[in-house]
């Protein structure tokens, strides 16, 4: 794909994005947030170093890397600002596996190769302003008139649409089938006439990601940007986006784990009080260890999903676990390492706190934490859905 990935081993693959983390991510990672976006030469670096490519295979010019290998990377370079990730993480799941799982020979070729080069920036156009985790209740539609498809709708909290170059697009297409049965989806590309990009939000974290609403206002296609050519499976699409896309959040947690416990171990050898370093005192030894056994344990429960991902048969109910798992244990080690750090954590223009809040959003997208218990347990009662 890339010059220099040719014949590389994947050990000494992850090895470059391991030193590419500590020596390019990390330390721009001030600049990241004072800029508000991430450097324009810093996405092309990850795009020479290859990491649009790692979800896709040779055939369309990715690297070929299996789910426990995607799930190594992650945690590697997600040890920087997540919000690097934000910039490739649609492009790699939520978009790329829809195309490559369900989109037409043609569809493929057309956005993959571009898509693992970086050259094709994706977006998930799902949620809507009242269709956030009852995803099937969206109202967008896409009627078709002759040859095309008229678009029409609003999608809400669309990472990197300003940057998209192709919006997946969930539309409904039969007014008739309420809930998934009448949806579809779309690749659309981003500079057709009629999708109109709203203002960038300020948001209580990730700082230089953009999550954006989408207007699409007599968005007219061709038949041709159908996904699959099929009407009526634009959610069975999605979902193999999406649980990709969760395995990576998982994994995304683990790294930002591992980021915050390396940095409150430093502190706690650093920061002395009556005498001694607090991390001699035992309440900072607990909270360090139980952060430590946590971490460990979301990232053996991520591995093993991505190890049966990658045996044929998508886990979804134990991706959920891995999911909800992952992300409710970074927040909770967040907060003990500010604690750890006590004023100092409670202050801009440290890790902690930036992470503290970066780290908060895990429990939100790719489904909420209740979203992912009901998954889990809808799979173990047989597909028995709740009520009240």
């Amino acid at each position: 794909m890339t010059s220099g990935h040719a014949g590389e081993d994947f050990e000494s693959y992850l090895a470059r994005i391991r030193a590419f983390t500590a020596d390019v991510l990390k330390p721009n990672e001030p600049r990241l947030e004072a800029e508000g976006r991430i450097p324009p030469e810093i996405v092309d670096e990850i795009r020479r170093i290859g990491l649009f490519g790692i979800s896709l295979p040779p055939a369309y010019d990715g690297l070929g890397f299996s789910m426990v290998q995607q799930v190594r990377l992650t945690i590697e370079f997600t040890q920087a600002s997540n919000v690097y990730r934000s910039r490739f993480s649609t492009t790699i799941g939520l978009c790329s596996q829809a195309i490559l799982d369900h989109g037409t020979e043609e569809q493929k070729r057309k956005y993959l190769p571009r898509m693992a080069r970086g050259d094709c920036t994706g977006a998930f156009a799902l949620t809507e302003p009242e269709a956030g985790s009852d995803a099937g209740s969206a109202r967008a539609t896409a009627v078709r008139h002759g040859g095309d498809y008229v678009l029409n709708g609003t999608k809400r909290y669309i990472t990197n649409a300003p940057d998209a170059d192709v919006f997946v697009v969930m539309a409904r297409t039969d007014q008739s089938k309420p809930g998934a049965g009448g949806m579809s989806a779309f690749l659309v590309d981003g500079g057709t006439l009629g999708i109109r990009i709203g203002e960038i939000p300020r948001m209580l974290g990730q700082t230089g990601s953009t999550s954006t609403e989408v207007y699409f206002e007599d968005c007219r296609v061709p038949a041709s940007c159908l996904l699959g050519g099929v009407e009526g499976k634009g959610l069975h699409a999605a979902l193999r986006g999406i649980n990709h896309a969760r395995t990576h959040v998982a994994a995304t947690c683990v790294g930002q784990a591992i980021r915050l416990i390396e940095e409150t171990t430093a502190r706690a050898l650093e920061r002395h009080q009556f005498g001694k370093p607090i991390g001699a005192f035992q309440a900072v030894r607990a909270k360090l260890a139980e952060s430590k056994a946590e971490m460990l344990a979301a990232r053996a429960l991520t591995l093993d999903v991505a190890q049966r991902f990658d045996s044929g048969q998508i886990p979804a109910p134990d991706i959920s676990a891995a999911k909800w798992f992952a992300s409710e244990m970074v927040s909770r080690v967040a907060d003990r390492c500010v604690q750890v750090h006590g004023g100092m954590g409670f202050m801009e223009n440290n890790a902690v706190t930036r992470l503290y809040r970066d780290t908060r959003l895990f429990r939100l997208f790719e489904g909420t934490s209740e979203i992912q218990l009901d998954t889990i347990a809808r799979d173990m009662l047989g597909g028995l859905r709740s009520v009240g």
